[in-house]
């Protein structure tokens, strides 16, 4: 038979494990507070960095190449000389226009000195005609027709002149083209010609391609659902994969206002400033894009919900005893995640909460 002693402690072990288990779980609760943050929040997308200009450098007159005064990577700025053309024949073209405009100022000088000569017989004229009988009234009239005439000459010579004159600065202005320049400030990315080369003016093949780098776009599409967040001005973060754990910002600058029916994205476009030199068009970035509204959500630890096969939620307590309280998830931030449900800010969950703390059981 068993001994007093030991049925004593027999007795004694289930109350032991009772008062062990019960201090154990009061022990291991914790609380934590029902949160109200803005449901603002922010999802990947994958853009692309373009720049803000870009160009082919084309001929504007056929020619031969003389000199290419950039490469691939050459920084320019706007108004430099980049690539030089030789055209004989429009040098040529500017000396005949330039001799055919001094030809018609010496046919001018001459006309106006025979202007002056006729007028000044007129005036003569004129004058011994008070004189009666000193001139005939048919040599005045004659002098009258001359003066206008030559008056008329002068003028049409004035008119070569200014032809001659347009001319010349036309055949000019072609020939300044062979002289080729930047039209704003960037970065050659390419590059196809070389010295001896013959290049048309508008050929399929440009000469150089020229990029604003300094200044990029960066172009988001953003997914219908979340077009409605967009804001003029709106700062937004992105990363650079070639450059992991570096942040750069831009803003949000030009929206089309229309999707893309293909991928029924919005391509909204945000200006960025490529100070360090660091991005690249053509890099593809990722955008933490804002989304959600200034309405505020309730949070709760991420470990505070609960989800079995039946339902989700949370434990609050009520007079020292566990309460099972239904709610819906949200989306998460960071440790914590947004729930709906009769829970209200400022109320105290348990932060590890689990199935194992039963409903109307003691939590001290």
């Amino acid at each position: 038979m068993p001994s007093p002693k030991s049925v004593r402690l027999a007795l004694a072990l289930p109350l032991l494990a009772t008062i062990a288990a019960r201090s154990q779980t009061a022990t291991q609760i914790e609380m934590a507070k029902v949160e109200s943050h803005s449901s603002s929040r922010t999802i990947p997308l994958t853009a692309e960095l373009q720049p803000y200009l870009r160009t082919d450098i084309e001929a504007r007159v056929p020619g031969y190449v003389v000199k290419v005064l950039v490469d691939r990577g050459s920084v320019v700025h706007r108004g430099q000389l980049l690539v030089q053309l030789s055209a004989p024949e429009m040098s040529a073209q500017t000396n005949a226009s330039d001799s055919a405009l001094h030809q018609a100022e010496a046919e001018v000088a001459q006309a106006q000195a025979q202007a002056a000569a006729a007028a000044s017989t007129y005036a003569r004229l004129q004058e011994a005609a008070k004189t009666p009988g000193a001139v005939a009234g048919n040599e005045l009239e004659q002098a009258e027709k001359q003066k206008d005439a030559a008056a008329s000459l002068v003028e049409s010579r004035q008119a070569a002149v200014r032809s001659a004159k347009s001319k010349l600065q036309a055949t000019k202005d072609m020939e300044s083209y062979l002289n080729v320049i930047a039209p704003f400030d960037g970065t050659i990315t390419d590059r196809f010609v070389h010295p001896g080369m013959m290049v048309d003016a508008g050929g399929h093949t440009p000469l150089l391609k020229l990029q604003q780098v300094s200044h990029l776009r960066l172009v988001v599409p953003v997914p219908e659902s979340y077009v409605g967040s967009i804001a003029m001005g709106k700062p937004v973060t992105f990363h650079a994969p070639a450059h992991p754990g570096k942040s750069y910002a831009g803003k949000i600058a030009r929206v089309p206002n229309a999707l893309d029916p293909q991928n029924r994205t919005m391509m909204v476009e945000l200006d960025v400033f490529n100070k360090d030199n660091t991005l690249a068009p053509g890099m593809y970035p990722t955008v933490d894009w804002p989304v959600g509204s200034n309405d505020h959500a309730l949070y709760v630890p991420v470990t505070s919900v609960v989800t079995t096969t039946e339902r989700t939620f949370v434990i609050t307590v009520v007079n020292g005893h566990a309460h099972w309280v239904d709610v819906r998830k949200g989306p998460t931030a960071g440790e914590q995640v947004a729930v709906r449900g009769p829970v209200s800010e400022g109320q105290q969950v348990v932060k590890c909460a689990t199935d194992e703390i039963r409903e109307g059981s003691a939590t001290n």
